[in-house]
């Protein structure tokens, strides 16, 4: 059950038609007698000081994120590890991650309120990268890992260990390491596995392979991976969630991943199942 006093709102980058609907969500909130704070995207609109996302996720009982999975995945990387739970209202034409609409986010709030709503933890992975011994990036990913050529139409070869045990060696345009919550995102466009939610799992996804031979796996989520790109000087590099990362690798560069202590805590959508979400997001069934 949440108990909100205050609730968090931050808003995808030049949405200004989401103002309606940033007003109505203020005004609902404060006959409630509930505190409302916002990002600067919408401070004005709610009439409020402006806070950094980061403040935010430190300080209110529920985020609301309005626009999509990238904006989900930002407040998410802005909450840090701290377990505050994240309500995803879709602004946009997809949206695996944010699951309510723009037209539920009251009804949604409602059964928060009232305390019917769940909340479930999705899984992260640890993103370590370690350069001479020295560790040159830390990052949390919600959806994946993704190592790729840094240089245009090029491939690259990636080697990829399991708690210590060669997998393979990747010819391939670059590879993708997911969460459940990220097989219906990068990996999934790159022919990986849908996996449930709440599945305890790592998958490996090649991008586009040289050899049809080198499919996805499949790992335990306990399973310490670690790439290696066997790249010339400059010709990869990291992105975590699509969002941030390196730009550069260099040889001999190491990128451990495993499944991080810090989980992200999603509201579930009360309207939908997660079957339901994938037959209206991928429109299964229809011809």
């Amino acid at each position: 059950m949440i108990k909100i006093g205050s609730v968090g709102i931050c808003l995808k980058e030049n949405q200004p038609q989401a103002q309606g609907t940033v007003t109505r969500l203020v005004a609902w909130l404060r006959e409630r007698s509930i505190v409302p704070l916002a990002d600067d995207q919408c401070a004005v609109w709610a009439g409020v000081e402006a806070h950094s996302r980061e403040e935010l996720a430190r300080d209110a009982d529920l985020l609301v994120a309005l626009g999509g999975d990238g904006t989900l995945l930002s407040v998410a990387r802005a909450a840090g590890v701290r377990p505050v739970p994240i309500l995803g209202v879709n602004l946009g034409r997809l949206g695996f991650l944010a699951e309510i609409s723009e037209e539920e986010l009251i009804p949604a709030l409602e059964k928060a309120v009232a305390g019917d709503l769940a909340v479930v933890s999705r899984m992260r992975l640890d993103v370590r990268v370690r350069r001479g011994g020295q560790e040159i990036g830390a990052f949390l990913a919600l959806n994946d890992a993704v190592i790729t050529s840094a240089q245009i139409s090029r491939m690259i070869d990636v080697e990829a260990f399991a708690d210590g045990a060669r997998v393979t060696t990747y010819h391939a345009d670059g590879l993708i390491v997911a969460t459940p919550t990220g097989s219906t995102a990068y990996s999934l466009s790159a022919g990986g596995p849908l996996l449930a939610p709440d599945l305890a799992a790592i998958v490996l996804t090649p991008i586009c392979p040289h050899s049809l031979t080198q499919r996805p796996i499949v790992l335990p989520e306990s399973t310490e991976v670690e790439v290696v790109p066997l790249a010339p000087e400059k010709r990869a590099s990291l992105t975590v969630d699509g969002q941030v990362g390196l730009e550069v690798l260099e040889p001999g560069d190491r990128i451990s991943v495993r499944r991080s202590a810090h989980p992200v805590e999603i509201v579930a959508s009360p309207f939908l199942s997660r079957y339901e979400i994938l037959h209206a997001k991928l429109r299964w069934g229809e011809r």
